[in-house]
């Protein structure tokens, strides 16, 4: 039995139609949600009720780190949007008695739960807006999936899942790969790090990027990998791999923010989704800060995000 965790922010109407559903990212908790929630934003817990699962296999839902034998650590089952979004539908209808959705949200692996959570529960979800992120995997996104995932497990601590004790050097050679991905080539050459007080290159790939995945479980990074490298909205028993189908179910007004320059999920494959999304448009969003113009750090990206949300909520 698969379990999601949660966390709530602001207080549900009478009228229960206030929610908005905002998952997290690849390897992301609630907390690291919390940029764009807030008074006087869009996702003000003033006016909604915003409910953040976490997706499975980030640690605090059911995940290889915490599951029990014998389906703890490297025997954690593979797991696939369809699985954490109708879980996660399950959470707010059943917990919550809630039937209409007034938005979802969600960045990157997020952004894909968005898609999926549209393409599932088109008389439910009224709008969505998936930012830096794509319907389906790419080819070449699954590609970079297998750079980091060999690093990781090229660690012989790593015991093919089985480590007693966490396999850091593959987490660290986890984390250099990945760094060449999140950010952009003229990110780099502006040496934009700087921006983030960081005070050389090394800096920040110790800091920002070691520092961050060394805090995470191994099974648990390999597990949401998985989820991501097989991410398609029409891969569930409803659209049985017809993936214009899927796209076509998205009933929601839908606005896809798609960074100029994200490695992972390029604008041409917003673009062409929301080709065969009825009520959709692809905006881009400008600037050099790549795949990561969707993760909070960046005040102009952040104001960006905001805007278009409330956009899109006044709709």
């Amino acid at each position: 039995m698969q379990n999601t965790s949660y966390k709530t922010y602001g207080t549900l109407n009478a009228a229960r139609d206030n929610v908005i559903v905002y998952p997290t990212w690849y390897s992301g908790q609630h907390q690291e949600n919390e940029w764009l929630i807030g008074p006087g934003m869009a996702l003000d817990p003033g006016k909604y009720f915003i409910v953040v699962p976490s997706a499975l296999g980030n640690g605090l839902s059911s995940s290889p780190s915490n599951t029990p034998e014998p389906y703890n650590q490297a025997r954690f089952p593979e797991i696939t949007l369809y699985d954490n979004v109708t879980l996660q539908h399950r959470l707010i209808t059943e917990v919550w008695g809630i039937s209409k959705v007034k938005l979802v949200v969600g960045w990157s692996m997020g952004a894909q739960q968005t898609f999926q959570w549209g393409a599932l529960y088109p008389e439910m979800v009224e709008r969505i807006v998936p930012f830096a992120g794509s319907a389906k995997t790419s080819p070449h996104n699954f590609v970079f999936l297998e750079g980091v995932k060999a690093a990781l497990k090229a660690d012989a601590a790593f015991a093919e899942g089985w480590y007693e004790k966490p396999p850091t050097k593959g987490l660290r050679a986890f984390a250099r790969v990945y760094a060449g991905w999140g950010f952009s080539q003229p990110f780099y050459r502006q040496e934009l790090w700087r921006t983030l007080d960081f005070s050389s290159l090394e800096d920040f790939l110790v800091s920002y990027w070691e520092g961050f995945f060394l805090k995470k479980d191994a099974n648990n990074l390999l597990a949401m990998l998985w989820t991501w490298q097989h991410a398609d909205i029409s891969a569930n028993p409803v659209f049985a791999g017809d993936f214009k189908k899927a796209l076509g179910a998205i009933k929601a007004r839908a606005i896809v923010l798609s960074p100029e320059i994200d490695l992972y999920f390029p604008p041409e494959d917003n673009e062409w989704e929301v080709e065969y999304m009825p009520n959709a448009i692809c905006r881009r969003m400008p600037g050099v800060w790549g795949h990561f113009a969707g993760g909070g750090v960046n005040p102009v990206d952040i104001q960006l995000i905001d805007e278009t949300l409330k956009e899109v909520l006044a709709g």
